[in-house]
């Protein structure tokens, strides 16, 4: 299940500080511990933090090989030699050659741009400098986004006859290219080494031109939100400033594709601009993309925009599709180890790291899809925050053909043979390098939620956010939560807490657990708005957890009760035999077990399943972490478990099991709450007629709900749920936009209703 972390925790001295710092900023307590949890640990940092801009710029001069890099390309250029520029086909490749490209050419050099498609793999390749010798006869090759693990095709270019500059981000590899290189993680005076591709050529466009490379700095910051680095230091600047850029003078080219976008940030770089220009690479076409950043034809950039909104929402579809194919996979081998590896043959190798990065924050572990070509697979890998990929590949070297990235995100080439050999060395690897607490599905927070306008209008003095500087969360303690969805079917939902108005995107399957009397979590991040002049603030839901305590009595009856509707099952083993299968799986794996219960006091018959994670109603984590889960909505999909364990006998299995082993404790019975009911005509039309009577007063979505709503008219909760589900099931109520609607004349029999049969056929045993 999801973990609530706590963000930082400070000690007396810091708070004493940090107060301090609060006071003296103008700013609450709240924002100032964010800013010295995430490495501003004095006045002058956060003052910089919160005024990020191009006066924070380091010099790119401090960085080894650039002074190198500048004398070459001045002499290129003097010379009148032949430059071709070499990039990638994601958005920071492409970002990187329209910002070296225009730079050149400010600077008197008209150069030759090739960004290789993405089947012809990541990278410099002898095919593509072949083209490129064949086409063009450059005197100077400069990479942008790529180069440092292309040693061979360097010396390669050499052998022709041109000189080689390489700029590059991604981590070093054992052999670096024999040129010169320029890459923020070399060891050198330059204090920071998390720019991506853009980034870097960005700094070799101050080197060339000076202050007029800051009107490139929009690209920078498209490429260093679109390649996930962190939001820290001088990336938060070349973002500050290229947002601002974006806003005030927007190109032709991001106009086009921000369309009608109200308002510009970090995350409408991310989710609007970086997947159309990634599409296009993804698709095939990632000249298309190089085309649209270069241009300066306006009918051009329309007819490339358009061209990249088809490509996006082609990439869409079929991700989707790959997507469900994959988790179909998981759950057809299982996915109970360190790592998540996956590999099909008909796969677009376009869309696999899109798909990966999704397996990888679903499975709360790393993931690393491949498509195979012959007897060769390859493939993308992305992971979670607490594991080095990049690392890990390295340490399994030996199985792979080729490699290279950064901590999150790796290409990885593999022969089938060593597929499977691979597969069990990153599963040792990380397994031996990284504990449990490092695989949990985990939602950091800030604090609980207090003066929210105050406190929502100063984290947005925290923008630009994204890696390294994550959007705040923030708790809220509630209980029965009045929730309803925002129109009559729709998934999403809206509430109030706190003082607070609420949007849970999506949750609509979970009103049984918000509206219940469970205490509950609610973790969220502040929205402000804006529309027509007026501001909006609301907070969107993360998730909402359980939080011990309270009263869950109405539902999990409710639950217990149409479970009925399921499959009889055979009890195969009793409590002591149970206790051990669980204490054994739990020590084998920490995957792959779900350990059901209906009765709450059977959990103290376990102790087993001492410290492990309760769910109630549903499963808030979809890793497969091993979890007990008390009295689950009907149809709860458990197909991804290894192991199903019925802790107590159920009235019948309504779960999702698929191809999971089951096993039942028939000792303990989890339908004693169904023993008390009262299968009498005469009780039942006693409630009946009291919904006659009073019908009015009968409001919700579920039976729980409206056994609540009207104090169940003065029956048992029970017993009264039980009569509304068996006079729905007869067609004589039914509960329409949560109101109750009765028929009247109809005229039917009890033992109509397949319900009322399982119940009385339960007490009868």
């Amino acid at each position: 299940m999801k973990k609530i972390v706590r963000e930082f925790e400070f000690t007396a001295e810091e708070l004493s500080a940090i107060r301090g710092y609060a006071a003296s900023l103008g700013i609450t307590e709240t924002t100032a511990r964010l800013l010295y949890a995430r490495g501003m640990t004095t006045e002058g940092k956060m003052r910089a933090f919160l005024n990020p801009s191009r006066e924070h710029f380091l010099s790119p001069f401090l960085m080894k090989g650039m002074k190198e890099a500048a004398e070459l390309i001045t002499r290129a250029r003097d010379e009148e030699w032949r430059v071709a520029v070499f990039g990638d086909y994601d958005a920071d490749g492409i970002g990187a050659l329209a910002v070296l490209s225009r730079a050149l050419r400010i600077f008197g050099i008209e150069p030759y741009l090739y960004v290789p498609e993405r089947t012809e793999g990541y990278g410099m390749s002898i095919a593509a400098l072949d083209r490129i010798f064949d086409d063009f006869l450059p005197d100077l090759i400069i990479t942008v986004d790529c180069g440092i693990s292309n040693a061979d095709e360097v010396e390669y270019a050499k052998e022709q006859g041109a000189y080689v500059i390489v700029t590059d981000h991604h981590e070093l590899p054992d052999r670096l290219p024999d040129c010169i290189t320029v890459n923020p993680k070399l060891k050198d005076d330059y204090p920071y080494d998390n720019l991506c591709g853009a980034g870097v050529a960005f700094k070799l466009a101050q080197a060339l031109i000076g202050e007029k490379a800051f009107d490139l700095v929009d690209f920078a910051a498209l490429s260093t939100v679109a390649d996930s680095v962190p939001l820290t230091d001088e990336n938060r600047d070349i973002v500050a400033e290229g947002l601002r850029r974006i806003e005030k003078r927007p190109r032709p080219a991001f106009s086009a594709l921000l369309g009608k976008a109200s308002e510009i940030t970090s995350q409408t770089l991310a989710f609007t601009i970086a997947p159309r220009i990634n599409a296009a690479g993804r698709m095939g076409d990632a000249h298309a993309a190089l085309a649209l950043f270069t241009t300066e034809n306006e009918e051009a950039i329309a007819a490339l925009a358009e061209k990249l909104n088809v490509y996006n929402s082609e990439r869409q579809r079929a991700c989707d599709e790959l997507y469900a194919q994959a988790v179909a996979q998981v759950r057809e081998e299982g996915a109970y180890g360190n790592v998540v590896m996956l590999a099909a043959d008909n796969w677009n190798a376009g869309f696999v790291g899109i798909v990966a990065a999704r397996i990888a924050e679903e499975f709360s572990r790393p993931a690393l899809l491949f498509v195979r070509r012959g007897d060769m697979l390859r493939g993308s890998a992305r992971s979670v925050e607490s594991v080095n990929i990049f690392e890990a590949l390295k340490a399994c070297s030996e199985y792979i053909e080729e490699f290279g990235g950064h901590a999150q995100a790796a290409g990885v080439n593999v022969t089938a043979e060593n597929f499977p050999r691979l597969k069990a060395a990153l599963d040792e690897y990380i397994g031996a390098h990284h504990g449990r607490e490092d695989f949990a599905s985990k939602l950091y927070v800030a604090g609980e939620g207090e003066d929210h306008v105050r406190v929502a209008h100063e984290l947005a003095l925290l923008e630009p956010f994204g890696m390294g500087n994550r959007r705040p969360l923030f708790t809220l303690d509630a209980e029965r939560l009045a929730a309803a969805p925002v129109k009559p079917q729709s998934p999403h939902v809206s509430m109030n807490a706190g003082g607070l108005d609420f949007m849970y995107f999506n949750g609509a399957k979970e009103l049984k657990f918000l509206k219940s009397d469970l205490k509950k979590t609610i973790v969220f991040e502040y929205n402000l708005s804006r529309f027509r002049g007026k501001e909006y603030l609301k907070g969107f839901v993360r998730a909402v957890l359980p939080a011990g305590g309270g009263d869950a009595s109405p539902e999990a009856f409710e639950n217990t009760l149409l479970s009925l509707r399921g499959d009889p099952v055979a009890a195969a083993a009793d409590t002591a035999e149970t206790d051990a299968f669980v204490s054994a799986t739990r020590a084998a794996c920490a995957y792959g077990l779900a350990a059901v219960f209906y009765d709450k006091d059977t959990l103290a018959a376990f102790p087993s399943l001492a410290g492990m994670p309760v769910d109630v109603f549903r499963l808030s984590s979809g890793n497969t972490e091993n979890v007990a889960l008390y009295a689950p909505d009907p149809g709860c999909d458990l197909s991804a478990f290894r192991d199903v364990v019925f802790l107590d006998r159920p009235p019948a299995d309504a779960l999702c099991t698929g191809r999971a082993n089951v096993l039942v404790n028939g000792e303990l019975s989890g339908a004693r709450s169904l023993f008390a009911l009262s299968v009498a005509r005469d009780d039942l039309l006693a409630v009946f007629a009291a919904l006659r009577a009073q019908g009015d007063r009968v409001t919700g979505a579920t039976y729980a709900e409206a056994a609540k709503s009207c104090d169940a008219l003065g029956f048992a909760p029970e017993q009264f749920i039980f009569a509304l589900a068996v006079f729905e099931e007869l067609g004589l109520i039914s509960f329409t936009d949560g109101r109750l609607h009765m028929f009247r004349g109809k005229h039917t029999d009890l033992t109509n209703s397949a319900l009322y049969n399982a119940v009385a056929k339960l007490q009868e045993v």
